[in-house]
């Protein structure tokens, strides 16, 4: 694998993009790995109850992430032999070439991000093992070490994200960039049910939580594109994913049951766990988004500016529609009062104003990870 720059231009291109995408595709498939476990085993948790630390799905949690940290590693070590040698190295493969520890090693900033998460998640994976055995098995989702644990692959997520980011002048960097914010959007909810200790008694802290990460990743791809589609192109492939997970999950559990040859509870809702915390309205808000954009593109606003806009009212519908999908999946659920329902709009609209302007800015950061073409500028 060569992450050298070329000099020769009828060469370069093409051996840059067979280059780079094959470290970052692998990185993604890892990423992609990692959730296909983390939606099967909070499945399991929900169908079967506490599992024990070698189950099939944490094993696909755990080589996710191996892969992510191998692949990471390796392109790290390609860097620093290249530098050594003194041969220039193509910003285009993740990213701009940072220094690790002083100069003993020179990583790409996607690579190293993705690499840092993976680490973390050995780490955290060691402290889970002992957690298991203190205890015997897990009850619960949000236990200290699975905090650590999904806190870690976000970090990996982002670094795959900037990975393809790199390389958004090739069709598979920006297809690429496209898909892991995919998957950082159908894991971003997870995230929220930490948030399950906050007094829920005037709102709803997990809606608030998944509507705002929600609409800061869908603003960040409308950011990375500056086009119109970014912002329903990366929903429409969460929905999506989330329709695949939606019988993939419970399956998965089921089988995994029937062939150790454990039950199912009593009283098994299902709903599939982790893809009914993806906000089923996400399509359309995009698509609303998209037309604040184009309203504020022609009559000449600042990019920020409509952001802001585009993010208050996605967060408004997403905190209002978040509480009712919950009703409308669950037998026996209660649809919270009126007021209830607007404190928690109003609060996921205040989150969303920030989320739609940070996502814009990341957006742009994103696209400054690759190299800049002469005479553009990055308009953020």
């Amino acid at each position: 694998m060569d992450l050298t720059a070329s000099g020769v231009r009828t060469t370069s291109v093409a051996k840059q993009a067979r280059t780079g995408s094959l470290p970052a595709n692998v990185v993604l498939g890892g990423s992609l790995l990692s959730l296909v476990g983390l939606t099967w085993d909070i499945q399991w948790h929900d169908d079967v109850g506490p599992d024990t630390f070698f189950t099939l799905p944490h094993l696909f949690l755990y080589a996710g992430s191996a892969v992510v940290g191998l692949a990471s590693l390796a392109v790290v070590l390609l860097t620093t032999a290249a530098r050594r040698a003194g041969r220039p190295v193509d910003p285009r493969i993740g990213g701009r070439v940072v220094n690790v520890f002083g100069r003993t090693f020179a990583a790409p900033l996607g690579y190293l991000v993705s690499g840092v998460g993976a680490a973390t998640f050995l780490l955290y994976g060691l402290w889970d093992q002992w957690w298991h055995g203190l205890y015997g098995f897990d009850a619960v989702i949000d236990s200290p070490p699975h905090i650590g644990l999904l806190l870690s692959v976000t970090v990996s997520l982002i670094g795959t994200t900037a990975v393809f980011a790199a390389a958004r002048e090739h069709r598979w960097g920006r297809l690429g960039t496209l898909a892991s914010l995919t998957v950082l959007l159908t894991f971003a909810p997870v995230l929220a049910l930490g948030l399950k200790q906050v007094p829920d008694d005037y709102a709803d802290a997990i809606a608030i939580g998944t509507s705002m990460m929600a609409v800061l990743l869908v603003a960040v791809g409308a950011g990375f594109f500056r086009r119109p589609g970014g912002a329903v192109g990366t929903a429409a492939l969460v929905a999506a994913l989330q329709a695949v997970f939606w019988w993939f999950s419970p399956w998965a559990a089921q089988a995994y049951a029937d062939m150790v040859g454990l039950p199912l509870r009593d009283a098994v809702s299902g709903v599939p766990a982790m893809p009914s915390l993806t906000p089923m309205a996400l399509l359309p808000v995009a698509a609303l988004m998209e037309l604040v954009y184009l309203a504020g593109r022609r009559r000449g606003w600042r990019a920020g500016r409509v952001s802001v806009v585009a993010g208050g009212i996605a967060g408004l519908l997403l905190g209002l529609s978040l509480p009712l999908q919950g009703v409308l999946l669950y037998t026996g659920a209660h649809v919270p009062p009126a007021w209830y329902l607007t404190t928690t709009a109003l609060l996921s609209a205040a989150l969303g104003l920030l989320g739609g302007f940070a996502g814009w800015r990341f957006g742009g950061m994103l696209c400054l990870l690759a190299p800049a073409k002469k005479g553009e500028t990055a308009d953020a």
